[in-house]
């Protein structure tokens, strides 16, 4: 069988056999059942509603959480499950323990567990803990080793001075500084500019603080930012304070040794007071000139508008580094409001989407306070 006709068949359903004139083998007969268990149209359907083709069954959702699996890659199981959710409402296969280890985790279902959290039953919860655990583990061993590495070095540098005591030398560095100071006669360089560490006693050297908003639409967002905030806060010469957010605002900074319960912590969904957020987050700032604060948003303000612009701009004169995502995700171009985002720019505050990637580099350069405005216009372009 021509390979583009097989696919074109499994594509389109049975509904194209007379089309394609194709006979499909006994695999390609059971990978076309799971695909019209999501996708075939119900009869009579009239509003692109598509059939629930798995049915109420907890068995029979299980075997096909189990054929997708064996007949399609992961990222492949990761779409279908989410369209089960999202297209079919099949929330069961979230709210029952063994269905839930038959799913594929990822960053997408981490959010449906998330959102499903108040209404999971008890003996639920354990298992959808496990599976977000699943998830954070990957997720940590991709970017925890990277930011810590990117933070501490821009700490390294910001802390550095050129008159150290001799404990507090880096040879390296003064090495290098001082290569063309070598002198042939004595066979070694004579240093004329001496590089340490002005602080070696690990005493915090900046204040970090994420305000993330938790309404539905960034999902996504929440589970990166989560993470990111348990490992600035392993970090002990930063002081890292998390702060979620909808129409009320939840300090979940003591909860940062362990993300999966940050996660737990959040309630996605409901409104959005950004300006109620930044007057919490104004509290915590008592070294504006040291601090970072990230607010993670798409700006679609329900509170004061005018409270929101004022607090920021005042943030940002006090000598705060204030930086707003208006994603921290994997996905494409974030739907967000663009006049609040032309204003929040013009009060100086560097505002665009970032990848969980470059979030670390991200943060290193507003460590450094290096120009923030620049480093997203040559690393996110």
């Amino acid at each position: 069988m021509d390979e583009r006709l097989r696919r074109w068949r499994l594509v389109l359903g049975s509904e194209a056999d007379p089309e394609t004139g194709t006979t499909l083998s006994s695999t390609d007969q059971s990978i076309d059942k799971a695909l019209a268990a999501l996708y075939d149209a119900a009869p009579g359907d009239h509003g692109g509603q598509r059939a629930a083709g798995l049915g109420s069954s907890a068995p029979r959702v299980a075997r096909w959480l189990g054929d997708i699996r064996q007949y399609f890659p992961s990222t492949v199981v990761q779409v279908m499950q989410r369209d089960a959710v999202d297209r079919l409402g099949i929330t069961r296969m979230l709210m029952e323990p063994e269905l839930l280890n038959a799913v594929e985790p990822d960053v997408h279902l981490v959010s449906t567990l998330m959102a499903l959290n108040e209404v999971m039953p008890e003996e639920t919860k354990q298992t959808a803990r496990e599976v977000v655990g699943r998830v954070v583990a990957e997720l940590e061993a991709r970017l925890a080793e990277r930011t810590k590495a990117a933070v501490t070095g821009a700490l390294d540098r910001a802390g550095r001075t050129g008159r150290p005591r001799h404990s507090d030398i880096d040879w390296d560095r003064t090495i290098r500084a001082n290569l063309k100071h070598f002198s042939p006669a004595l066979g070694t360089i004579v240093p004329d500019r001496l590089v340490g560490y002005a602080r070696r006693n690990h005493s915090v050297q900046r204040d970090v603080v994420l305000a993330i908003d938790q309404s539905g639409s960034m999902a996504e967002s929440v589970v990166y930012a989560a993470l990111f905030g348990a490992v600035l806060g392993s970090i002990r010469t930063l002081k890292t304070s998390l702060v979620v957010f909808d129409t009320a605002v939840v300090d979940l900074t003591d909860q940062l040794e362990d993300p999966v319960d940050v996660l737990f912590g959040t309630q996605l969904g409901g409104g959005t007071d950004i300006n109620r957020a930044l007057a919490y987050c104004e509290q915590l700032v008592t070294k504006p000139s040291e601090t970072v604060l990230v607010l993670i948003s798409d700006l679609y303000e329900g509170g004061v508008r005018e409270e929101l612009l004022r607090r920021a701009r005042g943030l940002v004169e006090a000598g705060v580094q204030v930086i707003a995502l208006l994603a921290l995700a994997d996905s494409g171009t974030p739907s967000y409001d663009a006049e609040n985002a032309a204003a929040l720019v013009e009060l100086g505050v560097p505002t665009f989407a970032c990848t969980p990637d470059r979030f670390p580099d991200l943060m290193a350069a507003a460590i450094r306070r290096d120009d923030i405005t620049s480093w997203a216009s040559t690393n996110l372009s």
